[in-house]
């Protein structure tokens, strides 16, 4: 099953477990069901440690990761390669006991839930999400024995993605309930199963003192923002949603300059690294609601908890841009999509369309129609705006359409999932109709700057207007990356961005060091 060189990486990973490992396989004579068979028994020939056997389990083909020990049960419905052959390492590992990197805090919250929890998250192979999300649950499970998880290739078992109308990975289901649809981390996971637990937090963030420079946003321009105000001395801090923002989801990177090609979550993992190198408070899954001057910045968090800092770095990044029309919010996750690669894989064999005619939007047409029955293109300009190579390759795919000047005005569904999409000719004034299962929206970005509304000024687009420093129309708040009004949205350009923005606020703080340092104290 697995090529000799990760056959002798897997051994090497596997001389860090402590204690015996069982596997569980359950298979029958489908070609996946051997294929996992012998990835099993790769596994038990790369460490002494670890055993199977073979039980007929509740879904076939599958492979549970057993601690004898203490009775944690993490567990693979379908062959977990890809992206996930990962977080079938991890599952050995954590398992086995190989430290969990988690704070003991974090560890000890979850070693005290009461009740009994049974997750169950269906992922497409394909999906970039996906992993992170089966990483966290898989790592609540090796810590709770009352805590299971069991990963769910959807592709592969289809019957059970159309009785639960799943269109949408990853999905968690919680004790046969639904429970959560795309990234959530162990930190949201509790702060979900565990009421108390958001006001601990903020209780906990409330005492620490102010920073000299406080980061909002974790993606490229945040990271980059840090890792130079930390190299300068500076006392700082990263408070953001999640780590790595839209990056997170991008899955090929191929003009990041000096590395030919690379993926989203490995870039993001090796921020968060670099990051981690320097003394930098990161405080994770907390969500800016408002910024104002009190002598200090203050930064107060949904959660409830206020940060101060002497300067502060606004790089919240931008979102997925919807398209604003009836049925959209109805059938998302039920049909309306922004992520082809997560979810392309729940619509193989039926009809899709691709709202946008840019590089996204061209990029991902072609990869839904390696998997889909047909794709059709809808393009609100009387031109598509992708590069010129991109546009050959989907012209000379026989299962896409494109149609120019189509404004899309509504999504209809019967109730559970889509049905068709309703667009207006902008040439004829026209209303169609095109039959279909799956809406992949791909038109752009939205800057994630509504708290700060009549705060900052803004580009009508609510863009951050920032001069050559990176500093905002108020003074000491700088602003990097997508956030802002720079014309050109890319990851290397975010990063340059926020090391400016950083040099900035170091040399703001130079000039004002006497001002900072009275209101301070």
């Amino acid at each position: 099953m697995l090529d000799a060189n990760v056959k002798n990486q897997l051994k090497t990973y596997l001389q860090n477990l402590k204690h015996p490992v069982e596997l569980v396989v359950s298979a029958d004579d489908s070609s996946k069901a051997i294929e996992l068979t012998s990835l099993a028994q790769d596994i038990v020939d790369s460490s002494d440690l670890v055993s199977v056997t073979y039980q007929q389990g509740k879904r076939t083909p599958s492979m549970s990761v057993i601690n004898p020990q203490n009775g944690t049960n993490i567990t693979f419905a379908g062959l977990p390669m890809g992206h996930e052959f990962t977080s079938l390492v991890l599952a050995l590992l954590h398992s086995g006991g190989h430290p969990i990197k988690l704070d003991e805090q974090v560890i000890e919250q979850i070693r005290q839930l009461p009740g009994e929890f049974h997750f169950e998250t269906y992922v497409s192979l394909s999906c970039q999400t996906c992993p992170e999300v089966i990483q966290a649950l898989n790592m609540m499970a090796a810590i709770n024995p009352n805590i299971t998880n069991v990963m769910i290739d959807g592709a592969l078992f289809q019957e059970e993605v159309t009785d639960r109308n799943i269109m949408s990975v990853p999905s968690v289901f919680l004790n046969g309930e639904a429970f959560s649809v795309g990234a959530i981390s162990v930190v949201e996971v509790l702060n979900k199963l565990d009421k108390n637990a958001a006001g601990r937090q903020a209780e906990q963030l409330n005492q620490k003192s102010a920073f000299d420079m406080l980061v909002v946003g974790g993606g490229p321009a945040g990271a980059a923002a840090a890792i130079y105000s930390a190299r300068k001395g500076l006392n700082t801090g990263i408070v953001a949603d999640k780590f790595g923002g839209q990056v997170a989801e991008t899955v090929g990177i191929e003009n990041f300059i000096s590395v030919s090609k690379t993926e989203g979550p490995k870039l993001v993992a090796n921020l968060e690294a670099h990051v981690k190198d320097y003394d930098v408070d990161i405080m994770a899954n907390q969500r800016a609601l408002s910024l104002a001057k009190n002598g200090l910045f203050d930064v107060t968090l949904e959660s409830g908890a206020t940060l101060s800092s002497k300067t502060v770095l606004l790089a919240t990044g931008a979102r997925w841009r919807e398209m604003n029309v009836p049925g959209e919010q109805e059938y998302r996750g039920k049909g309306v999509a922004y992520c082809p690669h997560c979810d392309g894989p729940l619509f193989k064999g039926k009809r899709v369309a691709v709202i946008g005619g840019g590089n996204s939007g061209i990029e991902a047409a072609i990869d839904l129609a390696n998997i889909v029955e047909h794709v059709t293109v809808l393009e609100f300009d009387s031109k598509l705006r992708a590069d010129e190579v991109l546009q050959r390759k989907a012209k000379s795919m026989g299962n896409i359409t494109i149609i120019t000047q189509a404004q899309t005005t509504e999504v209809k569904g019967d109730g559970t999932r889509v049905s068709s999409l309703i667009y207006t000719d902008r040439a004829s004034g026209e209303s169609k109709e095109v039959i279909l299962a799956g809406i992949f929206v791909q038109i752009g970005l939205v800057p994630n700057t509504e708290w700060l509304k009549g705060v900052v000024d803004m580009t009508p687009r609510g863009e951050i207007i920032v001069d050559e420093r990176g500093q905002t129309s108020i003074p000491g708040v700088f602003a990097a990356g997508d956030v802002t009004h720079t014309p050109y949205k890319q990851i290397i350009i975010a990063m340059g961005s926020g090391a400016t923005a950083s040099l900035g606020a170091f040399d703001y703080l130079i000039r004002h060091s006497e001002e900072t340092d009275v209101k301070a104290a």
